[in-house]
């Protein structure tokens, strides 16, 4: 890396890591450094009355450092916790030599490096519990500096809080920012209890293809790649659907995939386009059994995550305690805007949405689309504690059995949680001849213009058609579960690297451009060190105050450039 592309702690860093290797010391060992205790177990498992003291080696980021003289304090972050290291000299240096402790400890080591330290656990006068160090080890020198929080005057400095950066650097957030890692780690109890309820359920857990020929078990707008060898375009698969039931149709009881789906549509608050979903799709079973599944389970992963029932978002209590209100869809609709969509046709439905003065709606929308379009709107927000609406009309779930006992409507329903969707579910369709002719409905969609509509998958028709049996599924985005779970407004915040944009690239022009008006290729890098990325950077500059800032370029980073005249970078700059 060119010197010039680093700030002057980067070049102090990369000069201290010389020094040590200078030294004999390794900066990146290779041997396995053995430790036996984290630092929260340490402080746990503290006894005063020990008659010998616990020997412990512990290992991780130096986070703070207090000299004072022939002793110093540290405090050493590992992936549990911190915990208080007192050094002095004589200790970590035994011998006559005391390079260790004053050359290494003192001026080579930074704040983020990682080191070992072999001692003994004690009190300090002040009552905290700290680790005396008896051997010190360089495990890992960090090259840049860590953006730690500096408080003055009650006033906190450096602090790491742009969600930019936090999203995008995740592994700077998780070492600096206190409950991001507690967020991780919370996620990982909500997936795990997960698997444990569905594996002692009985079900299986599988994996199924993420390229696909056909995007299908949902109405998404995919994303497209391009098998070379075969000569085709595939998809990211938008939901595990199809081929979860291809497998209750070969025999198994319960089938269940955690993994991502992949969706080419808009980024919020609530939406990344990858995401993880669990699908489950269980043989003998509607989706009233399906209901109660799944307020059982919420309410197991809840207490597993929290203690209790109860879990705090945007500053609302909202509790998993089953059971869950249910509510049909059209009912919730007449609820909520006083129209009666039963029964309404298409045309019908559309001019309930001019009278509801609804902005978002387009000639390509089918009935389906337009009810979803207004429980969307008027409904779906106000839904805070869990509720399943059920009952949707045919039109807007084309994998779904056609309702028992009222006609027009499905057998499905979907789980709302604080103003958003969280699961949704179905008895499934499994009469393969309504099936096809539902797909067939959904083309006509796509030819109106909706690409979200499903394409037909034949395979999956001819796999109907060997019989499955009565079966109930459910989709759960894990995501937005994690949310609830942890307290999270934003899906950022429980992905560990969401999606972002590209990162802002300072335009600059080519050293050929520069050298152009007269000006040696070395010395490029310092004029645009110095500010000047274009040319057109340039030409309006003083030649004396553009003179001094490539000199004084040139002193500070020690380029040993022989420095140009004031005359000369005058003709550089007449010539713009």
């Amino acid at each position: 890396m060119n010197v010039l592309e680093l700030s002057e702690q980067e070049i102090i860093r990369r000069n201290s890591l010389n020094e040590m290797r200078a030294m004999g010391i390794d900066p990146y060992p290779a041997a396995e450094y053995v430790t036996n205790a984290f630092s929260t177990d340490i402080k746990a498992e503290f006894k005063e009355d020990e008659t010998e003291p616990r020997k412990v080696s512990v290992a991780g980021r130096m986070m703070s450092r207090r000299v004072m003289g022939k002793a110093s304090f540290i405090e050493l972050q590992d992936s549990k916790g911190r915990i208080q290291i007192y050094i002095t000299r004589d200790d970590i240096c035994p011998d006559e030599n005391k390079d260790l402790y004053n050359i290494v400890f003192k001026r080579l080591l930074d704040l983020g490096d990682f080191i070992g330290i072999e001692g003994y656990v004690f009190k300090t006068q002040m009552g905290e519990i700290s680790i005396h160090a008896k051997k010190l080890t360089v495990l890992s020198k960090s090259l840049k500096p860590l953006p730690i929080v500096k408080y003055k005057d009650g006033v906190a400095y450096d602090k790491f809080e742009d969600p930019e950066l936090r999203y995008r650097q995740r592994y700077v957030d998780l070492i600096v920012n206190e409950g991001v890692k507690e967020t991780f780690e919370k996620r990982a109890i909500v997936v795990k209890t997960l698997r444990a309820a569905l594996d002692e359920a009985g079900y299986t857990e599988v994996e199924t293809p993420i390229l696909q020929s056909i995007p299908g078990g949902a109405s998404a707008r995919p994303f497209i790649t391009h098998h070379n060898s075969l000569d085709m375009d595939l998809y990211l698969r938008i939901a595990t659907e199809l081929y979860l039931k291809r497998l209750i149709v070969g025999g198994f009881e319960g089938v269940y995939e955690i993994g991502k789906n992949f969706r080419n549509e808009g980024m919020d608050k609530n939406h990344n386009p990858e995401f993880t979903c669990m699908e489950l799709y269980v043989q003998y079973k509607d989706y009233n059994w399906m209901m109660s599944f799944t307020e059982k389970l919420l309410e197991r992963i809840c207490i597993a995550v929290n203690g209790s029932t109860d879990s705090i978002i945007d500053g609302k209590t909202i509790s998993f305690k089953a059971p869950y209100r249910r509510l049909p869809i059209l009912e919730a609709i007449k609820e909520k805007t006083g129209y009666d969509l039963n029964d309404k046709t298409e045309e019908e439905i559309r001019q309930v949405c001019k009278e509801l003065k609804m902005e978002e709606i387009d000639e390509t929308m089918g009935k389906g689309k337009l009810i979803d379009e207004i429980f969307g709107e008027f409904c779906e927000g106000t839904y805070i504690q869990p509720t399943f609406i059920t009952d949707y009309p045919v039109e807007m779930s084309p994998l779904t059995k056609m309702h028992r006992s009222k006609p027009g409507l499905t057998e499905r329903f979907e789980l709302m949680v604080n103003g958003k969707e969280l699961a949704n579910a179905y008895s499934e369709l499994n009469d393969p001849i309504d099936q096809e002719e539902r797909f067939k409905e959904q083309m006509k969609l796509a030819d109106k213009g909706d690409d979200e509509a499903m394409i037909i998958d034949q395979d999956f028709l001819r796999a109907l058609q060997y019989g499955m049996p009565p079966t109930s599924g459910i989709g759960i985005g894990i995501d937005r579960l994690v949310m609830l779970m942890t307290g999270k407004p934003y899906i950022q915040e429980v992905l560990f690297f969401p999606q972002m944009r590209p990162e802002k690239i300072t335009p600059k022009d080519s050293a050929a451009k520069f050298m152009e008006l007269g000006i040696a290729e070395e010395w490029v890098p310092a004029i645009q060190k110095a500010g000047y990325n274009l040319v057109s950077d340039m030409k309006d500059v003083n030649p004396q105050k553009l003179h001094q800032d490539i000199c004084g370029i040139n002193k500070k980073y020690k380029l040993e450039l022989t420095n140009p005249t004031v005359d000369e970078v005058a003709g550089w700059i007449s010539k713009i």
